[in-house]
Formats: C-alpha cells, structure tokens, sequence
C-alpha cells in the first residue's frame, strides 16, 4: 500500500509568508520608526559629547536597542490611546490599528511588553538612572500628554514635547551615570524646537486636526499666532543652542556651526513670516518647508556636537 504524502500549495505558502510580513510590518509601524529615528539622533550624538569622544562601544549600543524599545512602547500606546482619532484623520487612517491589522488588546499588550523589556535592559545593562528616565519619558509621553493634554489644550505639544527631550538625558545618564547642565542645554534645544515643527506640521493638516476634535494651535488661533510664536520658539532654539558652548566647553567648530545653522533656520522661519505678510494662506503659506528645514536643523545640529567632542 503506497501512501501519498501532499505538500500545502505554492500559492498557499507564500500566501502564509505575506500575512506573516504583512502582521510583522504592523507591529512595527505601531512604534512609528520615524519619529523614532528622530530620537536617536539626538540621543547617540550626546554620548560621544559626554565620553569627549567615541563612547564605550557596550553602552552606547545598549542605550541604542532598549532606547529604541522605549520610544517603541510610547509610540505603540499612543496608537493604542489615540485609535479613534488615527481614524479620523487622513494623515493617520492608514496606521494598523485605524486599519484593523492589530487589535487594540495586542497593541496595548505589546506597547507595555516593550517598555518592561526596555526598562529592565537598560537598568540591568547601563544604569538605572538611564533606565529611570526612560521609563519617566514613556510614562509622561502616555499619561501626561497622550491622555491628558492632546485632546484638552493648545499647549499639548509645548508640555507634552517634554517625552521626546528625554533621550537627551538618557544618552547622557547611560555614559556617566548622572545628569548634567551640557545635556540640560540640548534637553532645551529640542524643547523650544518641537512646537514650531509640530505646529507647521498642524499647519499643513489643520482640517484633519479640526475634525478628530484636537486643539492643536493652528486650529484654535489664527496663522498670524502660529507664525508668531514658531518665531518666537525658533529664537529661543537657537539661543540655547548657543548655550553648549560655554557650558559644556565645546570648541569654537560648534559654535560656528550652531551659528550658521541657526541663521539658516531663522531665515527660513522669518520667510514664512513674509508669506503671511504678503498676504498667502493656507497651503500657500508653505508651512511644510519650514518643517521639514527643523527636522535636518536638528540632526545637523546634533551631528555638530559629536563632531566637535571627537575634535
């Protein structure tokens, strides 16, 4: 008697492959790696500032994977928190919850599993100092601004930018094991940073944010406020950026290059101040230009700082 063994079909199998890449890809864009490449970079810069050169290779790729897994868990919670609006709004209806490609019970499950995971790995791996702070940024970013603030003020991503100037710190903390008045000055760069390139952002989506019923600036004032304040923020962006320089006893290559590109990033926001002057709105503001000049700001900014401590 011969007995036929089957194989499952060609089409079957790589129909399983897809699901599988399909369901991994979702999880992951649930951690949102683009702001999670933003972090970094300010993170790994801010090492070599706090080793004056290249940082101990264990720590700094420590600081890197569970630093990673931090922002993961806040982003992956935030998604979870902020679902109904992800729906709402065209700029996010295609993330995987607002698609039904995970459930919010396993989104919440793996947000918190990554933020054990990352609490645990630095605290056993670097110090729990880093590992204190990572999970304050995880905690702050979920309660204080995603429940708290986003959905009540204006002032949402001036308070609630607080989170995302933690890996500052932390990068910090990882290499010596405390905090200092040098990272103190970079948590202040990205501080007064975030609302002007958040609220060009909310300038561009204004209809989206109006819709899902959240108070961005752009939506509760006029654009002649926005203008004004991202103006008044740039300011103070690049004066404390200035600040590392006697303060953390940089050489004169920072300062040069904080200078420059703090001019540039101040022409360009006092460009979009001349748009509205001449009379443009809306799209024709160009709000997107500005936003997209902050984000390379920041990272040339910050490629500066570990320029110079290797000089």
């Amino acid at each position: 008697m011969t007995v036929l063994t089957t194989k499952p079909p060609t089409a079957a199998l790589s129909a399983a492959r897809r699901s599988t890449l399909a369901t991994v890809r979702a999880y992951v864009a649930l951690t949102k790696p683009r702001i999670i490449e933003l972090l970094l970079i300010t993170t790994l810069p801010v090492m070599f500032l706090a080793a004056r050169g290249f940082p101990p290779l264990w720590a700094a790729v420590a600081v890197l994977v569970f630093g990673t897994l931090s922002a993961g868990s806040a982003n992956v919670l935030n998604c979870y928190i902020d679902r109904d609006i992800d729906a709402t709004m065209r700029r996010t209806r295609r993330r995987p919850l607002a698609m039904a490609e995970v459930t919010p019970r396993n989104a919440l499950i793996f947000g918190v599993v990554l933020g054990v995971l990352s609490t645990l790995g630095l605290g056993l791996s670097v110090n729990w100092v880093a590992a204190g702070g990572s999970l304050g940024a995880i905690l702050f970013y979920v309660f204080v601004y995603s429940m708290l603030l986003k959905r009540r003020t204006s002032q949402n991503v001036v308070w609630g930018g607080i989170a995302g100037c933690m890996p500052v710190l932390i990068g910090w903390a990882g290499i010596t094991g405390r905090v200092d008045w040098a990272p103190v000055v970079l948590f202040g760069v990205v501080f007064f940073w975030t609302p002007p390139h958040t609220w060009t952002l909310a300038m561009r989506y204004r209809e989206d944010y109006a819709a899902a019923k959240v108070p961005m600036l752009p939506v509760v004032a006029g654009e002649r406020r926005v203008v004004l304040e991202s103006v008044a923020y740039t300011w103070a962006t690049v004066l404390c950026s200035l600040l590392l320089w006697p303060v953390a006893h940089t050489t004169p290559f920072y300062a040069v290059a904080a200078a420059v590109l703090g001019a540039v990033c101040l022409w360009e926001v006092y460009r979009l101040l001349g748009r509205l002057n001449a009379g443009k709105t809306g799209v024709a503001l160009r709000p997107m230009r500005f936003f997209h000049w902050s984000n390379a700001y920041l990272a040339l900014l910050f490629l500066a700082v570990a320029v110079d401590s290797l000089l």
